[in-house]
């Protein structure tokens, strides 16, 4: 994973922590750190101007940016792409960060400032944003993305049967979880789950998938396809009858 950022310093340390550490360690993943400055022509190594138009604040120049794409001498092909964090970008998704995880290589570009100098979208593949929300540069959004890619590759967590049943991959959210105690100040974990019933466990986290998914994101229930019995199951949800525990 190629990281082009005007703040490298910033994945000095936040690489070098639990599952990133790990698939490092493991020699499934690497990570070159790549300072736009360094591809600058001047003195006080300039990579932002002010914008066309007399707006507000400063925007990142192209040549710098262009530059730094070339000297990393992408094939364009299938298994390779460069993508340019920008809140204008479109939203990430994990089957996007499944995608990702199965490239050779991936380049993420850190916008920072207003923005980018739009004419550096011919030279990439995509932009992405991570949600609908502004923050003040793409480091930090890069690095959900790089959690969120590592953590797929094969060998990298301990228990990868772990990712099947989390939120998104089934077009859920994940259904709740419980550990111990038993019960804390009056508070219950479902007796569902201490039957030994497998297939009424199952059922139950389905339907409580579908309950954290109603409460929380509803938007996502209308793309996927539910039995006739899960939708009868929302029904009653909207009439304020509880999930069977």
């Amino acid at each position: 994973i190629d990281i082009l950022t005007i703040f490298p310093e910033i994945f000095d340390k936040t690489l070098n922590f639990s599952i990133i550490k790990r698939a490092r360690d493991k020699k499934k993943v690497d990570f070159n750190i790549i300072n736009i400055r360094n591809f600058t022509d001047d003195k006080h190594k300039t990579v932002d101007d002010v914008p066309f138009g007399g707006m507000p604040g400063m925007v990142m120049k192209i040549e710098p940016l262009y530059y730094a794409i070339k000297n990393m001498n992408y094939q364009k092909n299938k298994k390779n792409r460069i993508i340019l964090l920008s809140a204008s970008g479109k939203k990430l998704t994990q089957k996007k960060l499944v995608e990702y995880s199965q490239l050779e290589k991936l380049a993420i570009i850190c916008g920072r400032y207003e923005g980018v100098d739009e004419r550096i979208l011919n030279f990439i593949d995509e932009e992405i944003s991570i949600g609908d929300y502004v923050i003040s540069g793409g480091e930090f959004a890069a690095l959900v993305i790089i959690e969120g890619v590592v953590r797929l590759l094969p060998g990298v967590l301990g228990n990868e049967e772990s990712i099947k049943n989390e939120s998104f991959n089934n077009d859920l959210l994940d259904f709740p979880h419980y550990t111990r105690p038993r019960e804390f100040m009056g508070l219950k974990a479902p007796e569902v789950l201490f039957s030994g019933n497998h297939k009424k466990i199952n059922e139950w986290m389905r339907k409580a998938a579908l309950k954290k998914t109603f409460e929380n994101r509803p938007d996502i229930l209308k793309n996927i396809k539910l039995t006739e019995e899960e939708k009868k199951f929302l029904e009653n949800l909207k009439k304020g009858v509880a999930l069977d525990e």
